[in-house]
């Protein structure tokens, strides 16, 4: 009897035993992550400028705009250039890289739509090299310190970058410190010159009531 006891007791402690191991917990599979509002999932390695990336993607750039200029420019479409002149300021015509408001001419956007078949003879500065006066109708200015050259094509451009150097001083940034120059350039015509032939033009334009205006176009080339 008293060995069915102690049998009895020994299976009663083994069992006890056995149900005391706690049962370890199942972790809980992690949340899954939402996808974002265009149905694409979250990327960690996103910058942080393009998560919060607002930009209006109507609003030309800079260099944009000013392509859309000497477009305009190219084809001589004066009333199309006459669009983006600034309203208050008007557009400065600079023959040489030096800006200068005593002798560089300005004209409204007005004024430019017949520009072209003015035969009045204005003073735009004076010639590089001789000093002499630079005479010449607008027409004939046109072709040689405009559009001189095929600068919707050209082989380098720059936004606030100068590429043409010479001795010619760059002051735009003194003269339009608020504004944004587009440089077109052709670091040679003719490769016999090594150089000696380079071309610019700059493209000086300023926001106003958040639209790109122009303020100036700045013809520049190696001088003596």
């Amino acid at each position: 009897m008293k060995a069915f006891i102690s049998a009895l007791a020994l299976c009663l402690l083994l069992l006890g035993c056995g149900t005391s191991e706690e049962t370890p917990e199942q972790e809980s599979p992690p949340p899954e992550e939402e996808p974002s509002e265009n149905g694409e999932e979250p990327n960690e390695n996103m910058e942080e400028d393009e998560l919060n990336h607002n930009e209006d993607d109507s609003e030309l750039a800079p260099a944009e705009a000013a392509d859309q200029i000497v477009e305009a420019l190219k084809n001589k479409e004066m009333s199309t250039l006459a669009q983006y002149i600034h309203a208050t300021k008007g557009v400065r015509f600079t023959p040489y890289g030096y800006v200068d408001p005593e002798s560089d001419l300005v004209f409204e956007s007005h004024e430019l739509t017949t520009l072209l078949e003015d035969d009045t003879k204005y003073v735009w500065g004076h010639f590089d090299g001789t000093g002499e006066p630079i005479e010449l109708t607008f027409a004939e200015y046109y072709e040689r310190f405009v559009y001189d050259q095929d600068y919707l094509n050209a082989d380098e451009k720059s936004v606030n970058e100068r590429l043409g150097h010479g001795n010619s001083l760059d002051n735009s940034q003194e003269i339009y410190p608020e504004a944004t120059v587009i440089e077109y350039h052709f670091p040679e015509i003719d490769e016999q010159y090594e150089g000696m032939d380079w071309k610019s033009l700059r493209i000086v334009i300023e926001k106003e009531e958040g639209e790109w205006k122009l303020l100036g176009i700045i013809h520049d080339e190696w001088t003596i």
